[in-house]
């Protein structure tokens, strides 16, 4: 009975807040006319549906997105009022607010719209899905051995954009009546080839380890968050080493599905906190505000989850521990990477110092072949270049296909 009347509390709240949000965004155009660059001839757009926790996944796709619009121009569409309101002020690329289908329609009927790009799986991507003209592909926000990266969902695109060979395997071993060769497109990871700002950490010679593990997920099989099973314990120990400079950088989607799980990250920032009260010097930082991309140049070592942060660190070549779930149902199959790196198991996190320091001791020369499985070429700008290259013939096809049928 509480946790019914919680709920309705919760979703009581959340209608009101959209509903603010709703009369800040309709003021806030009619005042400015926000509805930026709708009279431009569109060729490509980015569909997104969600609400702001979840702007981390389109966010990643800010900078390839910059590239492929110098040649091909790209507008994000937003279906949320709130999400709407921070993607004008933040993204670089015109948006388009379009919270009624009839608004998606009139933009669609507007514009030669040649490919829909897709950053989630969100239950509202079937309203965009339905029209026909344009390529519609799917491009996550992240490529990880998570099961989610080999749903049958997967099948409602006309392509997939995939990071390397390890994505194809896996897509061909999971999908049944699925034609990899045809549908998943290699591009590897763009995002790689991005510079980000960072914050000013001290150089004082300490190795500065990341711990970015990933939300608790919203069912037993995607339950590979390590917050509140070997948080407290990994944590404890790294900040107790004097050598070391602890990055702590939770999800942004933690506690969404389970507040303990919230509540559990919570209590690991306050050991951060008490750590650098005990010693100002150590500088440990709690990182929930920057985009996710610095730590890759500036961090030495990264332990973290089954999770797409984990392949992104692999391609930097520096050492990498994997947490191994807790949950015994959380779906784990043997990879290329979770057999060539160490997986802690519960009931080890606290001797993550020697797991730790036994990895940065390792020759990195067996992780090249495994950066190659998972992403390809590489070298600076390929990806990006694949990527722009890839959706550029996809717009070409359909907008040839659109003139000849008229």
């Amino acid at each position: 009975m509480l946790d019914n009347a919680k709920l309705l509390v919760q979703l009581g709240q959340q209608a009101v807040r959209r509903q603010m949000a709703k009369r800040k965004l309709s003021a806030r155009m009619e005042r400015s006319g926000l509805e930026r660059g709708t009279d431009a001839p569109f060729r490509c757009a980015v569909y997104f549906s969600d609400e702001p926790v979840n702007l981390y996944q389109i966010r990643q796709w800010y900078a390839p997105l910059q590239e492929l619009a110098k040649t091909q121009p790209v507008v994000v569409i937003s279906r949320m009022p709130e999400t709407t309101s921070l993607l004008l002020d933040e993204c670089p690329l015109p948006v388009l607010h379009g919270p009624r289908v009839t608004d998606i329609e009139a933009f669609m009927a507007a514009h030669e719209i040649g490919l829909v790009l897709y950053v989630n799986q969100n239950v509202r991507n079937f309203q965009m899905l339905r029209f026909a003209e344009p390529a519609h592909v799917f491009v996550s926000h992240g490529e990880s051995d998570k099961s989610y990266m080999a749903s049958n969902q997967l099948k409602a695109y006309d392509r997939v954009f995939i990071a390397g060979p390890a994505a194809a395997e896996r897509l061909s071993g999971a999908l049944v009546e699925f034609d990899v060769a045809t549908r998943a497109v290699e591009i590897g990871r763009p995002q790689a080839d991005v510079t980000y700002e960072a914050p000013q950490l001290p150089d004082d010679g300490r190795t500065t380890i990341l711990y970015a593990p990933t939300w608790e997920g919203d069912r037993q099989s995607m339950a590979y968050g390590s917050i509140a099973t070997h948080g407290a314990a990994l944590l404890t120990s790294l900040l107790a080493d004097r050598r070391l400079r602890i990055v702590y950088r939770p999800h942004p989607r933690s506690g969404t599905f389970d507040p303990a799980y919230g509540t559990a990250s919570t209590h690991l920032a306050r050991l951060v906190a008490e750590a650098n009260h005990a010693d100002p010097a150590a500088g440990h930082l709690v990182d929930t505000e920057t985009a996710f991309g610095w730590h890759l140049a500036r961090l030495d070592a990264c332990i973290t989850d089954i999770s797409a942060v984990a392949l992104d660190w692999l391609a930097t070549g520096k050492p990498l521990v994997l947490t191994r779930p807790a949950n015994p149902r959380a779906d784990v199959e043997p990879t290329r990477l979770n057999t060539s790196v160490p997986m802690v198991e519960v009931d080890r996190a606290r001797e993550i110092i020697g797991i730790l320091d036994d990895a940065m001791s390792a020759s990195d020369d067996s992780r090249a072949g495994v950066v190659r499985h998972y992403f390809g070429d590489t070298s600076p700008g390929a990806a990006t270049q694949r990527f722009v290259r890839a959706s550029t013939d996809l717009i070409e096809a359909r907008l040839t296909r659109m003139v000849r049928q008229t």
